[in-house]
């Protein structure tokens, strides 16, 4: 496996792999994946060859990003790394590749000292999220309801 800089070729397959997360991801269009790659900090993915197994898109603060998550971790924190949406294609879940996903993103806010900012779905509820977050030690800083949705604001303010 080599993790690489996502690009605008890999959009395809980056929406593909979104679409299987759904409704944990969050669905967006392959014009907001390029948007999204656009206002990156930090967008890897783990491929094979060159199939893409998994990917992580993050975001700095202070962007044009629309997503109301992401404005509420804005109005609330000076720094951060947002993670947008972190996925593994269906064929390759069950192999740690989230867990080294996220084990760069910890590697790439420790660079900076700033905490790393997600969110998990409460309404629908996300159980699975909520232990793959606890187990990399995030603390609920606030939960934010929205339309017919509810989700807790998570940060993981230690680094390396």
């Amino acid at each position: 496996m080599e993790l690489r800089p996502l690009e605008n070729k890999d959009i395809p397959v980056i929406w593909s792999i979104n679409q299987e997360g759904l409704p944990g991801t969050g669905e967006v269009s392959h014009d907001e994946i390029s948007s999204l790659l656009g206002f990156a900090s930090y967008s890897v993915g783990y491929f094979l060859d060159e199939e893409l197994l998994g990917f992580v898109i993050c975001m700095p603060p202070g962007t044009e990003y629309g997503s109301l998550n992401y404005a509420w971790f804005n109005r609330h924190f000076e720094s951060f790394v947002y993670v947008d949406r972190v996925a593994v294609s269906q064929k390759h879940r069950n192999k740690s590749i989230g867990t080294q996903l996220y084990n760069h993103v910890v590697e790439f806010a420790s660079q900076d000292g700033v905490p790393i900012a997600a969110e998990v779905s409460l309404k629908p509820p996300n159980p699975g999220s909520m232990r793959f977050h606890s187990r990399f030690a995030f603390d609920e800083v606030g939960v934010l309801h929205h339309e017919n949705k509810s989700v807790t604001m998570l940060m993981r303010y230690r680094t390396l």
